[in-house]
């Protein structure tokens, strides 16, 4: 018998109707796209705008807008045009980034929950053989390979609905300029500069996790949540870290950053049971 992955959470009944998809490839291209680019980066998108242009009307508008805003030179990325996607990639969500593609980090910070789900998640990919290469399990593509693969419809219709649809709507609210003023004011304070950026690509990446915003609504059925009345979970953390580090390790944060930890809008007296993976199969 399969253990239940949120017995304590008040949801509606899951169904595996729930799931709209004849087969699962575009979730590998999408994970491509949200991957550090390489040469074949065009190539992987073409592929990923055929798909959405026969089933993804929505999705097909956001890959249009992402492809827009690329460098590129008679459809190719090489040399410099290369190293500037990769300066974009890095930009948004490695250093003094818009936001985070650990969904764990989205969804619980650095609580012991993110552990536990980077246990269960590593155990599944490991079954498709899902290879994570330097990133952790929670890594974004590695989860959306995980999707192309994962032959469980009940778990992965849960985890989507429950954890993975509402971070990924949370790293699209990172873009939004209000937001991106306050990370940055956070950054300049912390380093005295910030990493020099092109401000007319800034939203590159966010039309991609809107078409992937996009993707998942219509797979599982799913519409978009009420926008959370609090502030950024990301920008908080950024704070709390960049403090910790100002100060040495081991000093209490501010006051105003210690606020109980929440999975994605969700109470945290609910998450007890979001990240549990069942432990076999039948």
């Amino acid at each position: 018998m399969l253990k239940a992955i949120l017995a304590s959470v008040s949801r509606p009944t899951l169904r595996v109707e729930d799931l709209d998809m004849e087969n699962s490839y575009h979730y590998d291209l999408l994970a491509d796209l949200l991957s550090y680019p390489k040469s074949n980066f065009l190539e992987r998108i073409a592929l990923l705008q055929e798909v959405f242009n026969a089933e993804y009307p929505q999705a097909a508008q956001e890959l249009e807008q992402f492809t827009a805003l690329l460098p590129q030179t008679e459809g190719v990325l090489s040399g410099k045009i290369l190293d500037e996607m990769e300066e974009l990639f890095t930009r948004s969500f490695e250093v003094q980034c818009i936001t985070t593609l650990d969904v764990g980090y989205v969804a619980f910070g650095d609580d012991y929950k993110r552990a536990e789900l980077l246990v269960n998640l590593k155990r599944e990919q490991r079954e498709y053989g899902i290879d994570c290469g330097a990133e952790l399990s929670d890594y974004l593509p590695n989860i959306l390979r995980l999707l192309a693969q994962w032959k469980n419809a009940d778990i992965m219709t849960e985890f989507v609905k429950l954890i993975l649809y509402p971070c990924v709507e949370s790293m699209i609210l990172e873009f939004e300029p209000e937001r991106i003023a306050q990370r940055n004011a956070l950054y300049k304070k912390h380093y005295k500069t910030l990493i020099a950026s092109n401000e007319n690509r800034a939203p590159l990446y966010l039309y991609a996790l809107s078409a992937l915003r996009q993707v998942l609504q219509k797979d599982f059925r799913l519409t978009s949540q009420p926008r959370p009345e609090k502030t950024s979970d990301f920008l908080r953390s950024i704070h709390r870290e960049l403090e910790i580090e100002a100060k040495g390790a081991g000093q209490k944060p501010s006051a105003a950053l210690q606020q109980t930890n929440q999975s994605c809008g969700l109470p945290a007296s609910k998450q007890s049971d979001l990240i549990q993976l069942p432990t076999r199969r039948i």
